[in-house]
């Protein structure tokens, strides 16, 4: 089969495709026949040598895929050969085929094609992991979400909303804030306004319930900031810095959580909760029509691999970048 691997890391051009033995699945496992594949930052910083993959993971890169199920191994009854699925999976997903465990895949949902079904697995599972788990939003309550034009932005504006949740959102430009407020949310450009004054003025001084942070660094203290009293403080990333300085009277005069997740370390057990519950609470969505299909940014090739890479790296996408093997998948869809 064929596979993208690379002997060194570096920039997007490192990226090459080359044949691999196909894998077998084992006992729990299915394997897929891969049609698309969704591009996450954690690809970009595996590549680049700065996030390794996890002890007895695969070091090809790809955490989420949807396909077909072609064979499954020891003790699988479901999904099975034939079954259109999408799943998480603990790298390998930049290939032709891969194996992961039965209880990670879930069913395209109702609608939607390969190409968006490949967009939801690691962005429905970190978002209802966070928002819904850690961060327990419940009713009447807000949500900041930071790189709100992301695939996982995006994904955090269509769910909250969804369940009936303010959201506002920041973003680098005016195309990307016209972008999240079509989308529902109230759009704060961060290089024209101070967000945490915007928050403040957008919510009455009384801060957002929740925060989702991607960025890190500086952005830690300044979520505290704007944060409502017993307010949550999730992190999931760290695109500004993983080194954060925050005031401590600050975090408990606001009576605050801050948190934070790794969605690939989790162990297969908890993961396959989380599928468990997206499949009874989320995925019925979609067939209701209250949560619209995933953003999708550009459809690529996996010949075009390294321009995937080298957009997400430029930040200039506004929802979810995907490669697919067949070019054909990539029909009505931006190509960039």
């Amino acid at each position: 089969m064929r596979q993208i691997q690379f002997d060194r890391f570096g920039p997007p051009d490192v990226l090459r495709c080359a044949q691999a033995p196909v894998p077998q699945p084992q006992p729990g496992e299915v394997r897929i026949q891969v049609h698309a594949v969704g591009v996450n930052r954690a690809d970009v910083a595996q590549r680049q040598g700065t996030y390794p993959a996890p002890p007895q993971a695969s070091t090809v890169l790809g955490l989420e895929v949807s396909g077909v199920v072609d064979a499954v191994g020891e003790g699988v009854v479901s999904p099975m050969p034939g079954a259109p699925v999408c799943a998480l999976t603990p790298g390998g997903g930049y290939a032709e085929q891969v194996c992961v465990p039965a209880a990670h895949c879930l069913p395209l949902p109702h609608g939607l094609n390969h190409v968006q079904a490949a967009a939801l697995p690691e962005a429905a599972m970190t978002v209802w992991s966070n928002l819904f788990q850690a961060g327990r939003l419940s009713a009447g309550e807000s949500v900041l979400v930071h790189g709100g034009s992301s695939g996982i932005g995006a994904f955090t504006i269509a769910l909250a909303r969804a369940f009936g949740h303010r959201v506002m959102a920041t973003v680098g430009n005016e195309k990307k804030r016209e972008a999240v407020e079509r989308w529902g949310a109230e759009g704060i450009n961060y290089t024209r306004v101070d967000f945490v004054e915007r928050v403040l003025a957008l919510t009455g001084n009384k801060g957002v319930d929740v925060v989702l942070d991607m960025v890190g660094g500086t952005y830690v203290a300044r979520n505290l900031d704007c944060l409502a009293m017993d307010g949550r403080i999730l992190q999931i990333a760290f695109q500004g810095g993983p080194e954060a300085s925050i005031r401590l009277f600050d975090l408990m005069r606001k009576r605050a959580v801050l948190t934070g997740s790794l969605l690939r370390s989790r162990s297969d057990e908890s993961k396959a909760q989380m599928a468990a519950e997206l499949l009874s609470q989320v995925w019925p969505l979609f067939e209701s029509g209250r949560l619209p299909a995933p953003v999708i940014d550009s459809v690529h090739t996996m010949d075009d691999v390294a321009h995937a890479h080298s957009r997400m790296e430029s930040s200039q996408h506004i929802g979810k970048l995907i490669l697919v093997w067949d070019r054909g998948l990539a029909d009505g869809f931006p190509t960039d």
